[in-house]
């Protein structure tokens, strides 16, 4: 659990309870320059007082000797500081322990995280992926953690909040049976958005170098709770996760809310209304496929057009008929990473109240691509929900078919200004922008500018792919039906191909004026160093929806 403090006060506002130490940890983290700015009030504000705030029996010190203490405390760490030298690419940390003033418990563990020395132009200025590097080294979950950012802007605030919740905590996955435990139970900790924002047992505890309002309090603590539940969702086996399961926790997560509705079409009524995308890729799969689309629609947004985001949810991927490999089918439970950050920032935004003035809907494409004997075969015609003909030369490219039917379906029935997809795409995301910035296909330069703004500012970095769907749409000719769903030439700017197959989907809605992102993340929603999820994604959106919310896109 991630505890963000309106003011550094409230570190001190309780005594700690009965059997335990206090704060165990203090984990200063900031550039050289922000250690230069606010290192006097870590010390001043945190660190002197964490010491003199123990409990215990024996004889409380003089003024003096915690004066003489706190001077000592600070000059070690300034010594320590000045041997921290990190390079233009990677941070540098070290840590030291001090008693606590009265003598009791375990010391007070304190680390210094020093940033790297150079942040280039398309990187966050805040340097949330170093610090979130950083954090992953030094945290420890069993401790109570005072986490405080010295960054040199306030700007900086938002991507380091999102941040500190991509390290780790109580809510990640874990199926690993409990040392603790004499009867091996297995602890699956699920999260309630409903309840977990007011846990602070065993929390991290973050303090900006000046007070937060309560507003920004809310929205940190509700970005950390989505960031983990994407997380936590892409973590998950999809023997567990499955589509039916997916669905429930989307429901559950949901019941309650003021304003929020659901609509589920689901296996069969999928057939029968027209989506075939959505059918015909997970008809083979052990549990129906099913299009979940959740409303938020508050009073002052009546009658307004609205934003939709769409995210792909393909619980598992083996590539369907045209199977994938050994190697490269491990890890597709990861591709409906976009469905994740979907689900999770429409809570976080209705939940904090940052959308007040337009409806916004959530749609999750979830299916299974699987083999069997009714799988969707090469060769399949298909019809679309968008009444357009698909012949499958490619049963591996089928995220492309779910999300065409779900951005039919916001166009057609949803009334939308803005539609977001986001997906794990093409493995082409991973050769054009990476591991640390997803990929844009955006037919308008406002709305795309937004996105990449909104990726600095959250940390979930992006970067323009080429919109000229001239030079792509030919790449999909078919003999026999409207289109095939994979290209002709694979070395034509495959992320451009894909998310122009999508907006074949889209009828009149780019034509009559309507603006729309697609934000393939495939090698942003997983760190392969320690093979957990991100939570890429989940900040961006609510950073774009925020964005158009406050009326900064033209109409």
């Amino acid at each position: 659990m991630v505890q963000f403090c309106l003011h550094v006060n409230d570190l001190f506002a309780e005594p700690p309870k009965p059997q335990s130490s206090g704060i165990d940890s203090l984990i200063l983290i900031g550039t050289k320059a922000g250690y230069e700015k606010h290192f006097d009030w870590a010390c001043n504000s945190i660190l002197e007082k964490i010491l003199s705030n123990s409990k215990g029996n024996s004889k409380p010190k003089s003024k003096k000797q915690k004066t003489e203490g706190s001077a000592a405390a600070q000059e070690l760490l300034r010594t320590l500081l000045s041997g921290l030298n990190p390079s233009p690419d990677s941070g540098n940390a070290t840590e030291c322990y001090f008693p606590k003033s009265d003598g009791n418990g375990p010391p007070l563990r304190v680390v210094l995280g020093v940033l790297p020395s150079v942040v280039s132009r398309h990187n966050s200025p805040g340097q949330p992926y170093a610090v979130t590097s950083l954090l992953k080294k030094t945290i420890r979950f069993k401790d109570v953690t005072v986490v405080a950012p010295l960054c040199e802007s306030k700007d900086h605030w938002f991507s380091v909040a999102c941040a500190i919740a991509r390290v780790g905590g109580p809510f990640l996955y874990n199926s690993k049976t409990s040392s603790s435990s004499s009867n091996g139970a297995i602890a699956k900790n699920k999260i309630d958005f409903q309840t977990d924002l007011s846990q602070s047992d065993k929390a991290v505890k973050v303090v900006f170098t000046e007070s937060i309002d309560a507003t920004t309090q809310q929205k940190f603590a509700l970005l950390a709770l989505g960031i983990q539940l994407s997380r936590r969702l892409v973590d998950e086996p999809p023997n567990e996760l499955h589509t039916t399961a997916f669905m429930e926790q989307a429901l559950g997560l949901i019941r309650g809310m003021e304003h929020v509705s659901s609509k589920v079409i689901q296996g069969e009524e999928l057939d029968k209304q027209g989506y075939g995308g959505m059918y015909n890729v997970g008809k083979a799969g052990p549990h129906p496929p099913a299009l979940v689309i959740l409303s938020y629609e508050p009073p002052a947004a009546k009658g307004k057009k609205s934003t939709v985001m769409v995210g792909k949810g393909v619980v598992f991927d083996t590539g369907g008929t045209q199977i994938k490999t050994k190697a490269g089918m491990p890890g597709m439970k990861r591709d409906m990473g976009g469905a994740a950050s979907v689900l999770a920032s429409f809570l976080s935004l209705v939940m904090s109240g940052a959308v007040q003035n337009q409806p916004l809907h959530a749609i999750l494409c979830l299916a299974e691509n699987s083999v069997a004997s009714h799988a969707m075969r090469p060769d399949d015609v298909i019809s679309m929900h968008s009444g357009k003909s698909v012949e499958i030369n490619n049963t591996d490219a089928e995220g492309r078919l779910v999300l065409s039917d779900g951005v039919s379906h916001a166009f057609q029935y949803l009334s939308p200004q803005v539609i977001i997809d986001m997906a794990t795409l093409t493995g082409a995301q991973g050769v054009a922008t990476g591991k640390y910035f997803g990929a844009l296909y955006c037919n308008d330069e406002e709305l795309e500018q937004i996105a990449v703004k909104a990726g600095k500012s959250s940390g979930d970095l992006c970067h323009p792919m080429p919109y000229a769907p001239e030079f792509f749409r030919p790449e999909y000719s078919s003999a026999v039906a409207d289109m095939k769903n994979s290209v002709a030439d694979r070395a034509n700017a495959q992320v451009s191909c894909a998310g122009q197959f999508i907006a074949n989907h889209m009828g009149s809605f780019l034509e009559d004026g309507g603006k729309w992102v697609h934000i393939d993340m495939a090698y942003c929603v997983f760190d392969k160093k320690d093979e957990r999820a991100t939570g890429y994604g989940v900040g961006l959106l609510y950073s774009i929806v925020q964005s158009i919310e406050s009326n900064i896109m033209s109409t």
